[in-house]
């Protein structure tokens, strides 16, 4: 089952009852929802502030966790398992931030939720959020998600397809060539590399950085060698 289906079940499946209402309403507020509101009133402001969206998630999280399984006198629907909740919690406040103009980081989580259900539409999310944040944090992010989850060639992908070595921070052209070398693909890595050292030269940390990942993609081309030639 999708993560969008799952989602919309979720949302179906939430207690609506007046009674339910009513309790919620009357109960005190949580005490952490002044730092709820602050952070809610600083991701108005930057939808892209990662510590800001972190902690906000944990606490949607936790709220969603904790009323996950509704009182059974007056729910109207299956008690919602927890993981499932805090997932549906987390994507509503993901997408609510991503309909920001400018929100890309917000189209990062919608990426890493839906992943694993919805690849083709993780990639699309992580295409619109490289359009929208043109400078590489967006492309650096997306690559680690992609790598970590084991798709070097998707991330290798998505970084030829937004990379721009001359405006870009030399971390996405890091993330690149690391992705070209888990991909296996050898002559890209190195390729990639050499395009990283020669467009990318207007930025200070690129020198450091090609020669951080020198090392790898000789060693990586002398095992293709060693292997072509038994």
């Amino acid at each position: 089952m999708s993560f969008l289906k799952r989602f919309r079940d979720a949302l179906r499946s939430t207690p609506s009852s007046r009674a339910t209402a009513e309790r919620v309403t009357s109960a005190p507020p949580p005490p952490d929802a002044p730092e709820e509101a602050k952070l809610r009133a600083t991701l108005e402001e930057n939808p892209n502030d990662v510590p800001a969206f972190a902690r906000l998630a944990e606490i949607v999280r936790r709220r969603a966790a904790e009323v996950a399984h509704p009182d059974p006198l007056s729910a109207e629907a299956e008690p919602v398992s927890t993981a499932r909740a805090e997932d549906t919690a987390h994507w509503a406040l993901a997408e609510e931030l991503a309909g920001r103009p400018h929100g890309w980081y917000p189209l990062i989580e919608l990426a890493r939720l839906s992943l694993s259900d919805d690849k083709e539409g993780a990639m699309r999310r992580l295409s619109a959020a490289c359009e929208r944040e043109t400078e590489g944090k967006a492309l650096v992010e997306g690559i680690k998600m992609l790598r970590a989850a084991h798709l070097p060639a998707e991330a290798l992908g998505l970084g030829v397809g937004h990379w721009s070595p001359s405006d870009q921070d030399p971390e996405a052209g890091r993330q690149i060539v690391e992705a070209a070398l888990d991909a296996g693909r050898v002559s890209d890595a190195r390729r990639h590399l050499s395009d990283l050292a020669e467009f990318g030269s207007t930025f200070a940390a690129t020198p450091r950085v090609v020669a951080e990942l020198e090392p790898f993609v000789a060693a990586a081309e002398a095992e293709a060698d060693s292997a072509t030639s038994q």
